[in-house]
């Protein structure tokens, strides 16, 4: 219900205004009167109605002052001014105050109730295309935040060229020409233990989006589950590593404020061709692995951890007491949060520090290495999959007779089984959410059609968080949900485009877009064409079948 003030300095008048009319019937609320603008002003504020209606000339402050200043406080508000005087040069500055109605006296009850109808009819359309609008944004954004980490992975992985990644960053806005790069991969979490408020999380992230707003030069991309992944670009290397030192000094500050987050970031190599990405990227992800050694939070460059470990190696040398309990806890944090990709770097890493600390005992290997196959077998069997543990590599003779006889041999074991508790994790989590997503999709494809189907929605509908929903409806369908919805939407208007005669329009609204021009907007960024030209390619492709047909040999 629309809430309505009224502003009139003849008693009279206004106590027409309130009583002949059944406001409540027609659909507003009357919240308030006052004889002037002077005492309207703080009532305005405090009630905040949606709709004014105010006399033009009154004492103390008149219906244009107090206009001007309403529109400057509660600009979202429609202003109706009644006046008994038919100048234009009122009206032209009422106009230009932003008012929305000018009515002239004398008005009937009949008359002023249209005008308030019609004013908040048109109320009512604002808001609803602007909540539209911010919906679609929302769309929008998910829609290439999604693009934009497939872009990156391709670009890291080496899969397209330079040319390919230059056309492709200026398609999504990203302008990636420069003489140097770097990537820094980047992650924050809930500290074990400790619960931090979502809405904390949510000022976290808009803290550190707001530093790296202060970057042009700095290309920020979301992974997902992985974190975020920054490419600086500099056309020098002092310039590179400048840039790189204030804008991580920033996150470092704020993270600091957060005692409850644990953070981990890894900088990798500058590289000066973006088909180096990759060997930046990489040397990033070596350091980044790092979080499963380290206990504690911080951002290393990969070019300093060879002096870092040889640091980390000493501390190891002096507790050599709590090897145990150290590489058990490392093993075990690896396992439930490490990704496939991240395997040889971790056990290079780990062993790094047990080298150093009885490179040549025969026994302290041994020790060292039976330490991780117990943290592997009780990690399988806490999941319920002993009977992986009947396989290879799992076979105490091999442990014992064989792979303690060199570093290398241990080495590759460890990595081996680490590699088979991950894979069993993996294909344990995917048969957890496999039905939860297929049931997902499922009410995804009969609900497509409705404009208002939401992530939240479907994340109520399978009994999950939206966070927690968002996370694994993306690793395990392999898109985001914004992208599966517009995939669908999209395939479903290229069905009705193809094989029906419906406008443009009622196509848009049969496969859940109210706004036509959102429809069009989106259906050319995903197909390289309008709706109208995706239509008319067909029908020509059919045609020329068609004329084709009779001359085809028959079987």
């Amino acid at each position: 219900m629309l809430r309505l003030f009224l502003v009139e300095d003849e008693f009279v008048v206004r106590e027409g205004i309130k009583n002949n009319i059944n406001w409540s019937s027609e659909g507003f609320e009357f919240c308030g009167d006052a004889p002037d603008g002077e005492l309207a002003y703080p009532l305005i504020l405090s009630e905040r109605p949606d709709i004014i209606i105010t006399d033009i000339r009154m004492p103390f402050m008149d219906g244009l002052e107090l206009s001007r200043l309403v529109k400057k406080e509660l600009p979202g508000s429609k202003i109706i001014i009644i006046s008994g005087h038919e100048e234009f040069g009122l009206a032209r500055e009422a106009l230009k105050i932003g008012v929305t109605e000018y009515l002239l006296k004398p008005i009937s009850a009949a008359e002023l109730l249209k005008a308030v109808k019609h004013v908040g009819n048109q109320l009512i359309a604002e808001r609803i295309e602007k909540e539209n609008y911010e919906r679609y944004r929302n769309e929008i954004e998910g829609y290439e935040m999604d693009t934009r980490r497939r872009f990156f992975d391709e670009m890291v992985e080496g899969k397209i060229s330079p040319a390919e990644i230059l056309e492709r960053g200026k398609e999504l806005r990203i302008e990636l020409g420069a003489q140097y790069y770097q990537i820094i991969l980047f992650k924050y979490n809930n500290t074990v233990g400790a619960e931090v408020d979502t809405d904390e999380l949510t000022m976290l992230s808009q803290e550190l989006n707001q530093i790296n707003s202060r970057y042009p030069k700095i290309i920020l991309f979301d992974r997902a589950l992985e974190g975020s992944a920054f490419i600086i670009k500099a056309d020098t290397l002092e310039q590179l590593a400048l840039t790189r030192k204030e804008f991580l000094a920033q996150v470092r500050n704020v993270m600091a404020r957060y005692q409850e987050v644990r953070y981990f970031g890894g900088i990798g190599t500058p590289v000066s061709r973006l088909k180096h990405l990759r060997e930046s990227f990489e040397t990033a992800a070596r350091a980044f692995s790092h979080r499963f050694i380290l206990d504690r939070c911080d951002i290393l460059d990969y070019e300093n951890l060879a002096v870092l470990m040889e640091f980390e190696l000493d501390a190891s040398m002096q507790k050599v007491q709590q090897l145990e309990s150290m590489d058990s806890k490392r093993a075990e944090l690896f396992l439930r949060n490490g990704e496939a990709s991240e395997i040889k770097f971790f056990v290079e890493e780990i062993f790094k520090v047990f080298t150093g600390v009885g490179e040549k005992s025969v026994l302290l290997r041994q020790y060292f290495v039976l330490n991780i196959y117990i943290t592997v077998i009780n990690f399988i069997k806490d999941m319920g999959m002993t009977k992986v543990l009947e396989a290879e590599p799992f076979k105490g003779q091999e442990l014992m007779k064989d792979v303690i006889t060199d570093v290398k041999k241990a080495k590759d074991y460890v990595e081996r089984i680490i590699t088979t508790a991950i894979e069993t994790r993996d294909v344990l989590r995917t048969n957890r959410y496999r039905k939860v997503i297929e049931k997902a999709k499922e009410f995804i494809n009969n609900h497509y059609k409705d404009d208002t189907l939401s992530l939240n929605e479907v994340a109520a509908y399978v009994n999950f968080s939206p966070s927690h929903f968002s996370a694994v409806f993306s690793r395990e369908a392999g898109k985001s949900f914004i992208r599966y919805l517009t995939d669908l939407r999209i395939k479903k208007a290229k069905e009705l485009l193809k094989c029906s005669d419906m406008l443009c329009q009622d196509v848009s609204i049969a496969v859940g877009y109210k706004d036509p021009h959102y429809f069009s907007y989106l259906f050319k960024k995903t197909c390289n064409c309008s709706p109208v030209q995706y239509r008319a390619e067909r029908k020509q492709e059919d045609s020329l079948k068609t004329l084709q047909s009779p001359f085809q040999k028959s079987d």
